[in-house]
């Protein structure tokens, strides 16, 4: 069974850094759009950010020039870069991407990892 493992979530003070990793676990074809979608406390799930197939990338105007989303396809992997980080970022940021199975594509959805901005 094809899943996205995620990992690199944590408690981290303000001004400081993290690095989200989101891996394909079982075997697929390509992968295609990528995205990371995060949910704060009493919010509704928001996108951050957005890689295509492409590469072309895409953020909220909350994560630009704070957030970097990259892919490394030989390890069937996505990452979220994350710098500056505010209180207001304290979320479950979930990896979301579209991938090809034996010529049939899937949306995947993560499991969640928690981020805490706080001193």
């Amino acid at each position: 069974q094809v899943q996205l493992v995620e990992s690199g979530g944590g408690l981290v003070q303000p001004g400081g850094s993290l690095r989200l990793s989101c891996v394909v676990s079982g075997t697929i074809s390509s992968i295609n759009a990528m995205r990371w979608y995060r949910q704060g406390p009493g919010k509704q799930r928001e996108l951050v950010a957005t890689m295509r197939g492409d590469g072309n990338t895409n953020y909220a105007d909350s994560a630009k020039g704070r957030f970097t989303i990259s892919r490394d396809d030989a390890k069937n992997a996505m990452y979220l870069q994350m710098n500056s980080l505010k209180p207001e970022d304290t979320a479950v940021y979930y990896c979301n991407a579209l991938v090809v199975i034996t010529g049939i594509g899937r949306q995947l959805w993560g499991q969640g990892t928690l981020v805490t901005v706080s001193s």
